[in-house]
C-alpha cells in the first residue's frame, strides 16, 4: 500500500465508521497512549520486565495503531505524508550523509 492510499483509506474509514475525526488534541493524547503501549511491550520483550499474565506481546499491532493515529493527525492537519517523508529523507541525507559512517560508536565489532 502506498502512503497516499493509506491516508485515503483511513479517511474513508473515519467517515464511514468513525463518524468524524477526534480532535487534534485528543488524537495527540491517543498517539501518546499508543506509544506507551509499544513501550510496555518493548520493555517486557527486550528489557528487564516480564509479561504479566494475559498480556499480549504484539509489536506489529502496536506499531500499526501508532501509524493509524499518525495518519489521522496528518489527514486532519492537511499533511501529505508522502511529501513529508520525501522531505525528511532529503534533510537526513544532507545532514547525516557521513555522520553515522564516521561515528565510532556504530562500528560493527567482529
Amino acid at each position: 500500500m502506498e502512503i497516499k492510499e493509506l491516508q485515503e483509506r483511513v479517511d474513508a474509514w473515519i467517515r464511514e465508521y468513525g463518524v468524524r475525526y477526534f480532535s487534534e488534541l485528543t488524537n495527540m493524547a491517543v498517539l501518546t497512549e499508543e506509544v506507551g503501549e509499544l513501550a510496555r511491550v518493548m520493555a517486557r520483550k527486550y528489557g528487564d520486565q516480564s509479561f504479566k499474565a494475559g498480556e499480549k506481546e504484539d509489536i506489529a499491532e502496536e506499531l500499526a495503531d501508532i501509524l493509524w493515529v499518525v495518519t489521522c493527525l496528518a489527514n486532519q492537519t492537511g499533511v501529505d505524508l508522502t511529501q513529508a517523508i520525501e522531505a525528511s529523507f532529503a534533510k537526513k541525507t544532507a545532514r547525516d550523509r557521513e555522520r553515522h559512517k564516521n561515528n565510532s560508536k556504530l562500528r560493527v565489532e567482529h
